[in-house]
């Protein structure tokens, strides 16, 4: 694969799914349940049909350009050309790093990381590190990943596969935080007020 950009691209986002099914099956084995990895909610349920495969393609895409010879697949030559080459490049590095920062967002989660929201299960509320300032830094990150995919594969299908992600990324955060909100209440309450859903707030109540 002569192209270091969609070589970082798809190192990260199979690094990053790799991950998220090791610990997706560290959970499992734990609980002994598919809780908090499937699920349980309506609105999670019906976005689990997209999610799925939209996940798959941006796995499969970026594996596919950097094989095929088919125009409306495989990266475009204007984008190997000139000021877009470098942004590309840019964009390749931007990928690398919001892997290695979402590793420290999971480390820091630890055993309350879940893939879905669990109605049953109150976990730990954890504000240290990126969380002190954003409330879905993981979410965040996920999206700088897809847009640095996007940018270094800008085709028709990345980018509409950029676009449902992001869509779904809004969907689930806002899912999430009415759940945190009736299982932690007051705390999370001060906490929704002090911080940014996927950037920091400019103008945040000081305690």
């Amino acid at each position: 694969m002569n192209d270091p950009a969609l070589t970082a691209i798809v190192a990260s986002v199979w690094i990053y799914w790799f991950i998220v099914g090791a610990m997706s099956w560290r959970v499992r084995r734990r609980t002994r349940r598919l809780t908090g990895v499937v699920p349980e909610q309506g609105l999670e349920k019906a976005m689990w049909y997209v999610w799925v495969p939209l996940v798959a393609l941006w796995m499969a895409l970026p594996m596919v350009a950097a094989n095929s010879h088919v125009a409306q697949l495989s990266v475009p030559a204007w984008a190997r050309e000139g000021a877009y080459a470098n942004l590309r490049g840019v964009a390749g590095v931007v990928a690398v790093v919001a892997l290695v920062a979402t590793i420290e967002c999971w480390k820091r989660m630890g055993r309350s990381w879940r893939m879905a929201v669990t109605p049953r299960e109150k976990t730990r509320l954890v504000t240290t590190g990126l969380y002190r300032a954003i409330r879905h830094p993981i979410y965040a990150l996920s999206i700088l990943l897809m847009t640095a995919t996007a940018v270094v594969l800008p085709t028709a299908p990345m980018i509409a596969v950029a676009v449902v992600h992001v869509t779904l990324m809004n969907l689930k955060a806002r899912n999430e935080e009415r759940h945190l909100l009736a299982v932690h209440g007051e705390a999370y309450a001060d906490y929704l007020a002090g911080t940014g859903r996927f950037l920091p707030r400019l103008f945040a109540p000081r305690a």
